[in-house]
């Protein structure tokens, strides 16, 4: 590890920090106000739970934010509950842009007498109306850092689709059964558990797919087109297609995310865990997590309104950004300079710019940490949303890589957005930690052919770089363009876009038809994926054919592993998988499977 001075207190090992605790100007004019650990300002937005709250305040307050965020699919209103340590009688019904959290340094230390869930009760699936079993637009929600202890009823309902972690929780009991969608015959389209703990079972049902990462669970049952373990006690047997199980025994290389906790002496602090290479299970069953404490004093902790001067006051002055529920419009990009610089969202805090540049850019530097955030495009078209190293880049990473931990994107649906690309990583040793990337196909305003225009989700040109949990959705041209080399892919998903007008209007040239999902450069030599799937919906123009989901390179280093291709009810056709090989899926054969290729 490269040795950095600073003030953070490391538990069981890793990196460092820095940043002082006193404000200033740091150079520009703008003075960054200090941040108190033991009583910080986390802004109206941030609930607070403690042992002496009492219980009639705290279920009343939680129903009143779920009641307002049930259906808020595209609102500004945004939303954390964090429980200091401690148990709790509680039914946390969690809706649109809300995190639920525990302030422990382990799940344990904070216990939910009751749920943690997610219904599909409110978006009408099919024709038939009232029947609202359909979890598949259960978007941008988040549980993390809390055990639960069911009462009574001895099944918890996490019923998502994309944007939705349940992460570093124990759901305790062996009893207890955990069900990814309505528990009858709802539709559901997710999802991520990770670094978790499932003392019972876990059922799927109608979730088309999942990924599994890091995580111990008494049982699995259950699989659609897609289900992908990495890392994981107790997952089923590899089994794909049928059922569609891919199993990968240890994560290679892999950082969880950064969380709030209070210590024992009621100081807040940003737990930064170190990395871990081929690892089984939690971080934290069985001890203490390698990690870096971080008192809240080297943070700014930042509210909806603070001016993107401000920010990048903080950022220049060492400090980390603590991002508080809501909103935040940009004038400029954040700029990232600092190794180990940690940029942490509380509630899905929300970052749009309004100008036309990137919402954040980080140098090509050891060990940044994005976690927590949704990037929302703005109306003026960004080449890129966020990018990691300047192009270029070529300093080798491995010993503190950065990662992106539930980041984010959007394009259109809550206003109008366009983007170029949303994510582009140009550093190497990059690992990506369940990232939903997505050009909206409905919303309240700003969605259409010619209005969210984004060309390119994912590209990657660093070297080495690791994605897991990897969902790219309705991009018009590659939804993932992969440039390096070395580059792993565990779970992939894709939908591509619904809305293509005709097919002169979507070719990447060369005798193709439409675009593939996901493109391997001509130019790379190494790159492996597994568990990965793309579907068509062409409900724009039915007759609209991709001539492919997949298309890479014809060379040994290059490949894939359990492959999936699904015309959604036979509307629009995928010609083959991956370049030639494959059946096609289509109205007649709505699945297509490929174990490996070559």
């Amino acid at each position: 590890m490269t040795v950095r001075t600073g003030t953070g207190t490391s538990t069981g090992g890793g990196t460092g920090g820095t940043g002082g605790t006193t404000g200033g100007d740091n150079g520009g004019g703008v003075t960054v106000p200090t941040t108190d650990p033991k009583n910080p300002d986390l802004g109206p937005n941030v609930y607070v739970v403690s042992p002496s709250t009492s219980q009639a305040d705290m279920q009343n307050r939680l129903n009143t934010i779920f009641n307002q965020q049930h259906t808020n699919q595209f609102g500004d209103q945004r939303y954390a509950v964090l429980f200091k340590p401690g148990s709790y009688n509680a039914d946390v019904n969690l809706g649109f842009y809300t995190q639920v959290a525990g302030l422990g340094m382990s799940p344990d230390d904070v216990n939910i007498n009751g749920h943690v869930r997610v219904e599909a009760d409110w978006l009408q699936q099919g024709d038939t109306p009232g029947n609202n079993g359909n979890a598949t637009q259960n978007f941008w929600r988040e549980a993390e850092n809390l055990s639960v202890t069911l009462q009574g009823n001895q099944v918890e309902r996490w019923a998502v689709a994309q944007a939705a972690p349940y992460r570093r929780m124990h759901l305790k009991g062996a009893g207890a059964q955990i069900q990814l969608w309505n528990g009858g015959d709802g539709w559901a389209s997710g999802g991520l558990l990770a670094d978790s703990k499932i003392d019972g079972q876990v059922v799927s049902g109608a979730q088309q797919q999942w990924f599994t990462r890091n995580s111990e669970i008494g049982s699995w049952n259950g699989g659609v087109w897609n289900m992908v373990f990495v890392g994981t006690k107790g997952a089923p047997p590899a089994s794909f297609p049928n059922p569609p199980e891919t199993v990968v025994n240890q994560t290679p290389v892999e950082r969880e995310k950064p969380f709030l906790y209070v210590d024992g002496s009621g100081s807040y602090n940003v737990f930064v865990p170190g990395v871990r290479q081929n690892s089984t299970g939690t971080d934290w069953s069985s001890g203490s997590p390698v990690g870096t404490s971080l008192s809240l004093s080297q943070f700014y902790v930042a509210k909806p309104g603070d001016s993107t001067a401000l920010l990048n006051a903080a950022l220049a002055q060492g400090k980390n950004l603590l991002l508080t529920p809501g909103v935040y419009h940009l004038s400029d990009s954040l700029r990232i300079t600092r190794p180990d610089t940690v940029v942490l969202g509380l509630g899905l805090a929300t970052l749009t710019p309004d100008t036309g540049l990137a919402a954040i850019s980080a140098d090509d530097v050891n060990g940044v940490n994005l976690a927590g955030l949704l990037i929302d495009a703005g109306p003026v078209n960004s080449p890129v949303l966020v990018q990691i190293g300047q192009p270029g880049s070529n300093a080798d990473h491995s010993a503190d890589p950065s990662a992106l931990h539930d980041v984010f994107f959007r394009i259109g649906g809550a206003h109008t957005g366009k983007a170029t690309v949303s994510l582009q990583i140009n550093s190497n040793n990059v690992i990506g930690d369940h990232m939903w990337l997505w050009r909206a196909d409905h919303g309240n305003s700003g969605v259409g052919w010619d209005v969210n225009t984004a060309a390119n989700g994912l590209v990657v040109n660093g070297n080495n770089v690791t994605m897991y949990g990897l969902f790219v959705e309705h991009y018009q041209q590659y939804n993932t363009l992969w440039n390096g080399n070395g580059g792993r892919t565990y779970f992939y998903q894709n939908e591509m876009p619904y809305d293509v007008p005709n097919q002169a209007a979507w070719s990447s040239g060369n005798g193709n038809q439409g675009w593939a999902s996901y493109k391997v450069a001509d130019s790379v030599t190494s790159h492996e994926a597994w568990g990965v799937g793309s579907y068509s919906f062409f409900n724009t123009n039915p007759s609209i054919v991709a001539s492919h989901a997949f298309e890479v390179p014809n060379t040994p280093g290059v490949k894939f592993h359990n492959l999936v291709t699904v015309s959604l009810g036979g509307v629009g056709t995928i010609s083959h998988v991956i370049n030639n090989a494959g059946a096609a899926a289509n109205l007649a054969n709505q699945q297509s499977y490929l174990v490996s290729y070559p």
